[in-house]
């Protein structure tokens, strides 16, 4: 996915050309032409293959599974001859060449339902003859382009439906000879994959999806049961038993809409929830993005001009969403742990730190993983559902277990389990090293806030370096792997928010007394640096991303310092009465139970977004309404996951470590008036503020 921008612009582009060389007259005019007065692809084949035999198969000892295929397409051809409806519902349900081709409309999926659900039994040998639904290239590319190593692999799509005794090599070989005439070209390239290819028949559950789905079944009659017994039998609430507590959706559930404000708990920065909220919704609508690009769109020429739009900057520039969790992951972290470090007289149990992340982070992550690969892809269906998620499949077979050691973004950036769960990766590897930025903060102070500053600068001198010297570059995600992906390019934004949250802990207590001009001017240089974020490469992005090296470098690496820094005067406003309507919007107790579900949110999002992207049985058309359309649904139906996810899984499992382990944080009385101000509940991940140091559990508040 993170190559997707890159790849439709390099679609878009060829279409370009070749729709330029028609106009100009060039020699792919008369090719097109002739392209143009075909028939539909179904009737020229069987004209072309009037008496199918195996020889036509082209196998080089023919298989008892060859000679049914012939036998069977033979019999096809004589049905239509005959008008037998069968017959011309599997020539019906073919796809030809894509209409509005030179507009980008590279996918004709024909009619998916109509092939896989043929189902006739021969009268002549009482075999049952199936549908076959295949994706096939069409090599478009070789025939407009000429000779051009560019054009020449360039394809469009198209659907075929075959009796399911052929093979995808059998199909193939048909086909190849087939535009071979038809066309007057060499097929060199191979035409249809089995991947590529569906029956109605569906594979066996296999012992992945049986031991998940069996889990998950054993957590929901945990749940079901102690919610049952919570309800009925349990009539002082603060006297239930343990597995009640730990399991019962009631409980979990109040405890998920349980509201807190400063007011009340000093202990709030309620601003931090709106911020998580928004940041959510804007990292799930960026991902519709690259859903409805990745979508079989018969518009793909408009995706040139939409990147040329400014609204395009707010959607491309939603990574900046991740830069606001890192700095809110920086800025809670160092809030709980010098809070604690100060009540244990600088102490800090760092294995009990590691453990209790793990075992925060794990449990959903891995179930998750589950979840995608054994659940996903038997759930959804259609001519584009399979080859994307059993590649994701592969994938995650391949490095799941990277995954759950947070060291995918390196080991893994490749064929990574989860694409988004990169974010993890960076976050753990930065809470890793944590203990020692929160030990120099405790005992040298502003010393160690001069270290820090000249360590993150040091960071993003290296992050501009690379681009300068080794040429990377994140024009459309091109080399994503070595600059966006990696902890030591993502951390400034992590850094500055556990330099602010310093700041914040220092002055607990204080109350900042500033003029009216300083307000107006803190929060215009904020919304200014927003606006440069957002929209400095622009005019670049008008005139086809042709972004300098040097202008490139700068923009990257200041950016991920500029963001951070804008947030800085946003919390600050919204903490100590700055904030006015920001602030009354941000820290709505609305956005809290939002805020608690953005761990779970940010694991499953992808699952609703491919379900529901990917089973599309139709072309698509691509535009902003149409993928806000998209965006509504999406965010509910994760949302509703997300709480199912959370009352199963996060928030037992939560319940099971505060029972089992020690918090790791001395008794004490409750927090007095100048306690530092944290937030109350911590989630992480791509999705959510920070990780949950080590004298905190996931239920605390």
């Amino acid at each position: 996915m993170a190559r997707l921008n890159w790849t439709l612009w390099l679609f878009a582009t060829i279409v370009g050309v070749i729709s330029s060389d028609i106009t100009n007259g060039n020699s792919s005019m008369a090719t097109y032409q002739r392209m143009m007065k075909l028939r539909h692809l179904a009737v020229e084949f069987f004209d072309f293959y009037e008496n199918v035999t195996v020889t036509d198969l082209k196998p080089r000892i023919p298989t008892e599974q060859d000679l049914l295929c012939a036998a069977e397409v033979q019999q096809l051809g004589q049905a239509l001859q005959s008008g037998s409806l069968w017959a011309l519902r599997m020539i019906d349900s073919w796809g030809g060449l894509p209409s509005g081709l030179l507009h980008g409309n590279l996918k004709d999926l024909g009619n998916f339902d109509e092939c896989i659900r043929i189902q006739h039994e021969m009268t002549t040998t009482g075999h049952l003859l199936r549908g076959k639904y295949c994706s096939a290239k069409l090599p478009v590319g070789s025939v407009l382009g000429g000779n051009s190593p560019a054009l020449s692999s360039f394809s469009a799509q198209t659907a075929v439906c075959f009796p399911a005794s052929c093979s995808a090599e059998n199909i193939d070989a048909l086909l190849g000879q087939l535009l071979q005439r038809l066309l007057n070209i060499e097929v060199n390239t191979q035409l249809i994959n089995e991947a590529n290819c569906q029956t109605a028949e569906k594979e066996p559950l296999d012992g992945l999806a049986i031991f998940t789905i069996v889990l998950f079944g054993i957590l929901a009659g945990l749940m079901l049961l102690t919610t049952i017994w919570d309800y009925f039998f349990c009539h002082d609430q603060k006297r239930l038993p343990a597995v009640v507590q730990i399991f019962s959706a009631r409980v979990n559930s109040r405890a998920l809409f349980r509201f807190s404000d400063s007011k009340s708990n000093p202990n709030v920065i309620d601003c931090l929830h709106g911020i998580r909220g928004l940041s959510l919704m804007w990292v799930i609508y960026g991902h519709d993005y690259l859903m409805a690009a990745a979508s079989p769109n018969i518009n793909l020429v408009d995706i040139v001009p939409w990147f040329k739009s400014p609204y395009s900057m707010f959607t491309i520039h939603a990574l900046f969403s991740v830069d606001t969790f890192f700095f809110l992951s920086g800025l809670l972290i160092v809030l709980v742990a010098l809070r604690t470090m100060e009540k244990t007289r600088g102490k800090l149990n760092v294995p009990l730190m590691y453990l209790h992340r793990f075992l925060r982070l794990t449990p959903v992550l891995a179930l998750g993983i589950l979840g995608y690969m054994a659940i996903l892809p038997v759930i959804g269906g259609g001519p584009v559902y399979n080859t994307i998620i059993l590649a994701q499949k592969a994938n995650c077979e391949e490095s799941w277990f990277w995954t759950l050691l947070y060291v995918q973004n390196y080991v893994a950036a490749e064929t990574m389990c989860l694409g988004h769960s990169w974010y993890l990766g960076v976050d753990t590897q930065l809470y890793v090293i944590s203990p020692l930025l929160l030990v120099a903060l405790y005992k040298w102070g502003k010393k160690a806030v001069a270290g820090i500053v000249v360590f993150m600068l040091l960071l993003a001198a290296c992050l501009f370096s690379m681009m300068m010297v080794r040429g990377y570059t994140l024009q459309l995600m091109v080399d994503s792997n070595k600059i966006y992906y990696t902890t030591h390019t993502r951390a400034s934004p992590w850094i500055i928010g556990l330099l602010f949250g310093y700041f914040l802990h220092v002055n607990r207590g204080k109350s900042f007394k500033l003029k009216p001009l300083a307000v107006w001017a803190g929060w215009i240089f904020s919304l200014a640096l927003i606006f440069v974020c957002l929209f400095g490469i622009y005019p670049y992005a008008a005139n086809g991303y042709e972004l300098p090296k040097l202008n490139e470098a700068f923009y990257v690496t200041l950016t991920r310092i500029a963001w951070p820094i804008a947030l800085i005067w946003v919390v600050f406003a919204c903490k100590y009465g700055y904030g006015g309507l920001a602030n009354s919007f941000l820290s709505s107790p609305l956005w809290q139970p939002l805020s608690k579900l953005s761990y779970c949110a940010y694991i499953w999002h992808f699952f609703i977004l491919q379900l529901n992207g990917f089973s599309t049985h139709t072309s698509t058309y691509f535009s902003d309404y149409q993928v806000m359309l998209r965006f509504w649904p999406d965010f509910g139906f994760t949302v509703l996951l997300a709480y199912v996810m959370y009352i199963l899984v996060e928030a037992p499992t939560g319940g099971i470590q505060t029972l089992l382990l020690p918090s790791g944080r001395p008794k004490a009385s409750p927090p007095k008036a100048d306690a530092p101000t944290i937030e109350p509940r911590v989630n992480e991940g791509d999705t959510q503020a920070a990780p949950p140091v080590a004298l905190k559990t996931p239920l605390d508040g």
